[in-house]
């Protein structure tokens, strides 16, 4: 088993995940529900991480997170009509819900 991803960020690990699966990649989340013991451990120590099972699939695998990353980091920052300034991330306005176009 080799680790492929970690990250705080929730979303990040759903999408990674899901494109594991649709490639047949067999994989474990460790750490999913460490958050309860923030304070006590490092905060890097209670992040989710996720690990293939079977070795022979890292290159494929770690080329699915590099793909994950760049959708993740193209999505930049935007303006909506009200004039709010949005994360790359949200399909929607934070302040008043309109749809990004």
């Amino acid at each position: 088993m080799k680790k492929i991803y970690t990250s705080p960020e929730q979303y990040q690990h759903g999408q990674i995940i899901a494109m594991l699966d649709e490639a047949n990649i067999e994989h474990v989340i460790r750490n999913e529900f460490l958050s309860g013991a923030l304070g006590e451990l490092p905060p890097h120590e209670c992040w989710p991480e996720i690990w293939i099972a079977h070795d022979e699939d890292y290159e494929k695998a770690m080329a699915i997170v590099d793909q994950a990353s760049q959708t993740i980091t193209d999505k930049g920052k935007w303006q909506c009509e009200c004039g709010e300034e949005n994360e790359g991330t949200f399909g929607s306005c934070w302040k008043c819900g309109h749809e990004r176009t």
